[in-house]
């Protein structure tokens, strides 16, 4: 988003991007059945992942565990890091939920006692978030809830069978389920196309329906002649001279081999929220010994995810439908925005609820309930399969996670490099009881939503967290670099611009001061806009 903006605004940007250049063709798995990948889908040895290290039924050059870069945990930590090195990132690969934060999200100490306010005010992000969702298009429908804010939308799909049944169940017990929010264009909007609804969003969209930065932001921005894009380039430091200025960035050329220097009048670090956090902890000086803009030491602190747990429900109804076509987009078509408020739920914060369901392409594993309920083989385990496919919805709760001094990434104390001689990070990542009471309360609350809506909680063994993803499962990590009116406990201001480097900017997850339930791309987007326009103001004024 950045490089969009400044590139329009006059200024000339490079992009370092550390995988190669988008081909859909090439990188997509869009319309890909598993029986013409090689291990249909499930990678070497069932790992899902494939030779080249990418989850083999996804897009290319996304993965946790990618050759000759490693990443370590400390013991008692399971952070789990999803990398994108492909221009684009992880936006090649998402479920397009877009939603908006709320003053409540960004203000939760004053308004209720826990947390940390952020820098910036809803009303100054709203303008924002305007601008983005006309821009890349977003789908949903207006519902006046305080804290869903609405947006500029194009109409939502119509629920799906799977869907109705929820949003009858939600209808009984007087909760919200409404029309999902998500960044898939169901008409043609800016020159691209419409979704054509093969629901295959996190293997790559040929048509650019669905949102991604490498299809709707690069394009434009190299469009203005003030683009250049260097692939294949793992930055290493940011530079900095002797007063402490940004001066560039010294990166690997992959390709070669060597590493090389780039210079600039101002440096924007966009690089995932943990990875940011890595560049600034590997970018030590005389001037900045514990890492660049450290001086208040949060640079890789309150590492954040999103609150996660999942119920399915056996839905036998289902079973009764006609064939069809019912794989619509690749996001959500309802969703339930938070609505216990104003009573004591037993933690705080609160969460949102994505449903998913009805027949989706088979893969390796979906019937693997089935294999274990029915005996035998052949013909007869398929038939029964068969009678199955397509009566499971699951309810993914998302939750919001308090920022704690317990959860963060540093430098790995032993000294543990990547293949270009660039120290990893080590992780450690604690859940707080908060989110262990939230967790337990989703639980309670979903199967609650499947028995009305007529299903059956399929069965569930709890352990002590209540059956988390992983930390990090979610991919939502946040927070490592984060924004704030007090130096002491931030590293940058409400500009995404660093207290103590004028010219280095941060605008990526890194910059959250907390982690609401909210899905964080949007916001990200939004504030990188928010930042590029400050950026481009202090450069008309020679402030840069």
């Amino acid at each position: 988003m950045a490089a969009k903006v400044l590139t329009e605004g006059g200024l000339r940007v490079v992009m370092l991007e550390a995988g190669p250049l988008l081909d859909p063709a090439k990188h997509y798995t869009e319309h890909l059945w598993p029986y013409q990948l090689a291990h249909r889908g499930a990678g070497v040895g069932g790992t899902g992942v494939n030779a080249a290290g990418s989850y083999e039924m996804d897009v290319a050059h996304i993965a946790g565990s990618i050759a000759g870069e490693p990443y370590l945990n400390a013991p008692g930590s399971q952070f789990h890091w999803t990398r994108g090195r492909i221009l684009g990132g992880r936006t090649n690969h998402w479920n397009c939920v877009a939603l908006r934060f709320s003053e409540q999200d960004l203000q939760t100490r004053s308004l209720k006692g826990y947390g940390e306010d952020w820098p910036v005010r809803y009303e100054e992000l709203a303008p924002y978030y305007d601008r983005v969702e006309t821009l890349i298009g977003v789908h949903g429908t207006s519902e006046g809830l305080a804290g869903a804010p609405d947006g500029i939308f194009l109409p939502p799909p119509a629920p799906r069978c799977s869907d109705r049944l929820i949003q009858q169940g939600c209808a009984s017990l007087r909760i919200p389920c409404i029309a999902g929010r998500a960044a898939v264009i169901t008409q043609p909007y800016n020159g691209r196309p419409g979704c054509h609804y093969c629901a295959q969003c996190t293997q790559g969209c040929h048509t650019a329906s669905r949102f991604s930065a490498s299809q709707v932001l690069v394009p434009p921005a190299l469009k203005t002649g003030r683009l250049t894009v260097v692939p294949n380039a793992m930055a290493r430091e940011v530079l900095t001279d002797a007063s402490g200025k940004a001066t560039g960035v010294s990166y690997i050329d992959k390709d070669a081999g060597v590493e090389r220097r780039m210079k600039a009048r101002a440096v924007i670090l966009g690089a995932s929220a943990c990875e940011s956090a890595r560049l600034l902890l590997n970018s030590q000086s005389r001037l900045f010994p514990n890492g660049l803009a450290n001086e208040s030491g949060y640079v890789g602190r309150c590492l954040m995810d999103t609150t996660a747990h999942m119920v399915a429900g056996d839905f036998p109804q289902l079973a009764r439908i006609k064939p069809h076509n019912h794989d619509g987009t690749g996001s959500v078509y309802v969703y339930i925005p938070w609505w216990k408020y104003q009573r004591d739920n037993g933690f705080q914060g609160g969460y949102h609820v994505e449903v998913f369901g009805g027949p989706m392409m088979p893969k390796v594993g979906l019937f693997r309930r089935e294999a274990q309920e029915a005996e035998g083989y052949g013909a007869a385990l398929k038939s029964y399969c068969k009678e199955r496919y397509g009566t499971s919805i699951q309810l993914h709760g998302r939750g919001e996670m308090i920022p704690n001094h317990e959860s963060f990434c540093e430098i790995d104390p032993a000294g543990t490099v990547d293949r270009w001689g660039i120290p990893v990070l080590r992780f450690h990542m604690k859940w707080s009881a908060n989110e262990v009471a939230m967790a337990k309360d989703m639980r309670t609350s979903l199967e609650e939503i499947v028995g009305a809506a007529g299903g059956t909680p399929l069965p569930f063994e709890p352990n002590a967290e209540y059956g988390y993803l992983n930390a990090g499962g979610v991919a939502h990590e946040v927070g490592t670099v984060r924004m704030g009116k007090d130096k002491r406990t931030s590293v940058l201001n409400g500009f995404c611009q660093a207290h103590t480097v004028k010219n280095l900017f941060v605008t990526d997850g890194g910059c959250f001061t907390t982690s609401p339930d909210k899905n964080p791309t949007l916001s990200i987007l939004a504030l990188s806009w928010r930042a590029a326009d400050y950026l481009l103001e202090q450069a008309r004024k020679g402030n840069v």
